[in-house]
């Protein structure tokens, strides 16, 4: 795998810019909580597992000045986190990080600052590490679904990119081809972001899998004129019941995979999986900028003064969803019994 995209040199935290992806490579330094922020706000980091890892360094960097005692850094360390976890409000990943910094806080709140600081950045590392090892694992009971020669379709970036490293439908699709089976992706270009076309692309690309991009709108017409194999995608919050938030087009696409009789398979670390909720009704939905639909780059799109929707994410119900794929096995129908079953002692 050639794609990472956070590092931590000397306890400084760098992301990978993935809005400049794929025309420039250029890392951003986060050097202060607020940094950490401003990147999963303007999607310099996105994807849900991504983002709960980085707002977890970003906990631990707000951490670095509380030099007060144990009452204020319990405070100063609350507002951080609220701060922290206000920033994207769908990706459940982001407050499950958060929540295991918040507890990590308390316990060292009688340490000396340095050292308190020293054991959030451990903790925030134990996340990532334990990310790339779910989406190994994760990748190793989806691979099992995958016949050499198969044609899969996915969406948006569930990959290295969205992840700290080897990614949840596209780490499906890699531990296919590291166990010697030859794979083929269509990766949606997923408008408005493109992140299918600048991201899914460029990382699949760089690991020698074979990819091609194809319009959004295009899915139904291949499925029914050519081989699409089965739809593997990731996801930002399942709940209780199965039903599934992933962006924006994902449950159009499950509905086109209904009728054309193709698997649709979830791909997510049980971090996704949201328990308090019975279904996927309560799953908030972000809504972004109009710019985002209006413009692309600098170029406009629609005309000037007439509004855009959009939702960054959408809802598919469980009943559309073939199998989810978690670091514990493969999770069928009724998931309201197999996702609780399978995940007990994570």
């Amino acid at each position: 795998m050639s794609v990472e995209p956070i590092r931590i040199e000397e306890g400084r935290v760098l992301v990978l810019d993935q809005t400049l992806l794929p025309g420039e490579e250029k890392w951003f330094e986060c050097r202060t909580s607020s940094d950490v922020e401003v990147a999963i706000k303007t999607m310099q980091v996105r994807g849900a597992p991504l983002i709960g890892v980085v707002a977890a360094f970003g906990a631990a960097l707000a951490a670095k000045p509380l030099a007060g005692g144990a009452a204020a850094f319990l405070d100063g360390m609350e507002q951080a986190i609220s701060r922290l976890a206000a920033t994207r409000p769908t990706a459940v990943n982001l407050f499950w990080a958060l929540e295991r910094i918040r507890t990590q806080t308390i316990r060292v709140a009688g340490l000396a600052p340095g050292q308190r600081a020293a054991a959030l950045f451990a903790e925030a590392e134990a996340i990532r590490v334990e990310d790339v090892r779910m989406c190994r694992e994760m990748g190793r009971h989806g691979a099992t679904l995958i016949a050499d020669g198969e044609t899969i379709m996915t969406h948006c970036n569930a990959g290295a990119l969205a992840t700290a490293g080897y990614g949840t439908a596209l780490g499906v699709i890699r531990a296919a081809v590291e166990a010697g089976r030859r794979v083929k992706v269509l990766a949606r270009e997923t408008r408005p972001l493109l992140q299918g076309a600048r991201l899914t692309a460029w990382e699949l690309s760089r690991d020698g899998i074979d990819v091609t991009v194809i319009p959004d709108g295009s899915a139904a017409w291949l499925m029914k004129t050519g081989r699409v194999d089965r739809v593997i995608v990731g996801a930002d919050r399942i709940a209780a019941n199965g039903d599934t938030a992933n962006k924006i087009g994902t449950y159009d696409l499950a509905l086109v995979a209904r009728e054309h009789k193709v698997p649709f398979h979830i791909a997510a670390p049980y971090s996704t999986v949201d328990l308090s909720l019975a279904d996927g009704k309560d799953i908030p939905i972000e809504e972004r900028g109009m710019d985002e639909v209006t413009r692309l780059g600098g170029n406009l799109l629609a005309p000037v003064g007439v509004p855009a929707r959009n939702p960054a994410f959408d809802v598919t119900p469980a009943g559309l969803i073939t199998s989810i794929i978690t670091q514990a096995g493969i999770a069928t129908p009724p998931f309201a019994d197999s996702l609780p079953k399978l995940c007990k002692g994570l």
